[in-house]
This record gives C-alpha cells, sequence and structure tokens, in this order.
C-alpha cells in the first residue's frame, strides 16, 4: 500500500519531529512511555508499526532494546533513520500497518501501533491491522494501539471554531455526531465502543484502555505556560485520573493496552 496523497503531502510540512516535545505534547508522550516502560523487560524485542520520526522507537532504543520500526512516508522515514545513533539496535524500513508479512508471527514481545489507527478510515482496516500487530506479536505479549476520539474534535474543534456546520452540510457527521472521516479528513476518529468492537476480531485481553492527553488538548496554552512545578502537579493529577472510564472518551488520544492471548489463557497476569 502506498500512502494516499492527502497524507503524504500534510507530513511532509507537518512538524512532526517536534509534536511531542511542547509542553501540552510531552503529556502524551510520557503518559505512553510511562505505560510502555511498565511492561518492558530485559531483553524484550520492541517493534514500532507507523513509527514516525522515530520519537518512541529512538527512545527505547537509547535504553538498550533492540526496535524494529515500520514507516509507510518516505518523509518521517528519512528523520527517523536521521536521527539513529552508532551503536543502536534499531533497524528501521518502510512499510504498511495493514501488510507485516516480513515479520514471522510470534516475534515481538511488544508491538507499538501509536499511529496507523489515525489514518484507517475503515473499520475493516483497522481490523486488519490490529490482527497483523497481534499476528507478529509473541503470545502473551503486549500491544499497545494509539487512537484519536471522536468527540473532543467535535466539542474542541468544530463547536469551539464554527466549522460544525460545514461538516453537516457535508454529510460529515452521523445523527449521533460520530465522524464518517475520508482519506481527504486525514485522521480517522473513534469512540470507546468502536475500539471494543476491534478487540473481538483478535485473541487479547485488555489490560487498561487509558487517556494519553486527557484535559490537556482543551488548554493548551494553559499547559504551555504553566512553571516546572505547576506541570509537575499537572502530570501527578492526569496520571492519577487518566485510567477513570468516565472521562476516557473526553480525551483527544487513548492507548488500549492488550495482552495476546495464549491458547489456554483464561485470566490476566500482571
Amino acid at each position: 500500500m502506498t500512502a494516499n496523497q492527502y497524507l503524504t503531502d500534510f507530513y511532509n510540512q507537518y512538524d512532526e519531529d517536534n509534536r511531542l516535545a511542547c509542553r501540552h505534547g510531552s503529556v502524551e508522550f510520557l503518559t505512553t512511555m510511562r505505560y510502555i516502560e511498565k511492561y518492558l523487560r530485559p531483553g524484550c524485542r520492541v517493534l514500532e508499526v507507523g513509527a514516525g520520526t522515530g520519537r518512541y522507537s529512538l527512545a527505547l532504543a537509547k535504553e538498550g532494546f533492540r526496535v524494529d520500526a515500520v514507516e509507510l512516508l518516505e518523509h518521517n522515514l528519512n528523520i527517523l533513520r536521521s536521527k539513529t545513533e552508532d551503536g543502536m539496535r534499531l533497524q528501521a524500513v518502510q512499510g504498511d500497518a495493514l501488510d507485516l508479512s516480513r515479520y514471522q508471527e510470534n516475534t515481538f514481545d511488544i508491538t507499538l501501533l501509536l499511529g496507523p489507527m489515525y489514518h484507517l478510515y475503515t473499520q475493516d482496516d483497522r481490523k486488519r491491522a490490529l490482527e497483523e500487530a497481534a499476528r507478529v506479536t509473541r503470545e502473551d505479549g503486549i500491544l499497545y494501539i494509539a487512537y484519536c476520539m471522536n468527540d473532543p474534535t467535535v466539542v474542541g474543534e468544530l463547536f469551539a471554531r464554527g466549522t460544525i456546520y460545514d461538516c453537516l452540510e457535508k454529510g460529515k457527521l452521523t445523527e449521533d455526531f460520530h465522524f464518517t472521516t475520508q482519506p481527504e479528513d486525514l485522521f480517522a476518529l473513534v469512540r470507546t465502543e468502536d475500539i471494543a468492537e476491534l478487540n473481538q476480531s483478535v485473541q487479547v485481553e485488555r489490560i487498561c484502555l487509558t487517556a494519553t492527553d486527557g484535559a490537556t488538548g482543551y488548554m493548551r496554552p494553559v499547559i504551555d505556560n504553566m512553571n516546572d512545578e505547576q506541570f509537575g502537579i499537572y502530570m501527578k493529577y492526569h496520571l492519577a485520573v487518566c485510567e477513570r472510564q468516565d472521562l476516557i472518551g473526553a480525551s483527544h488520544h487513548t492507548l488500549d493496552i492488550l495482552r495476546k492471548k495464549t491458547p489456554a489463557s483464561g485470566t490476566k497476569r500482571e
């Protein structure tokens, strides 16, 4: 599969490399890394599908883990490769979340899909990506799947910017205000029930569904203007509430953490 032109044009000019480096963006990065590191063990082999410019792959490789990074867009892949340092056990290749046939079944201890679901516009494609990620993950291995959520965009973007009328006129919203996104819209938006439906297509059990930025997206200027002490308190608050299911759907980004079941597995092991 080749990237659609909308996606290529967007990332060719978007500063993806610094998206998670600003203060409000770092909330998502710090939260995601916290959950990844919770299940990392010495000797873990990691796959990141949709690695972008390598923010996570490079961080994990610097910690000494063997990382395979797959990225669809050549622009992002070139940036990732330019940041790879001598001695890193990191292999970066161009590839597609819908076809991981270069990898055998049960290869990786941890598999990250922290971007592909943002740009897969049908439930069938999202299922295929999840199935491929599960296939290459070892039994009892951990999968991390990131999503962009529907309703924060309705509230924080469409109503806030007055573009709700345009979306309604173009038929971009269902009667219950769920986006029907197409490639020209760039980002695919889901609700928690969509994620639950996806999980039924693979042999996994959920460890947790967490909000990686929570309230951050609604108050980005406030976050960016916090001093270090204030930001530390905010992160403490965010991490204290990020797994509250009554707040999950209001987060711009979520992270579904899954364990691949073994044939005989019946209980969740922490």
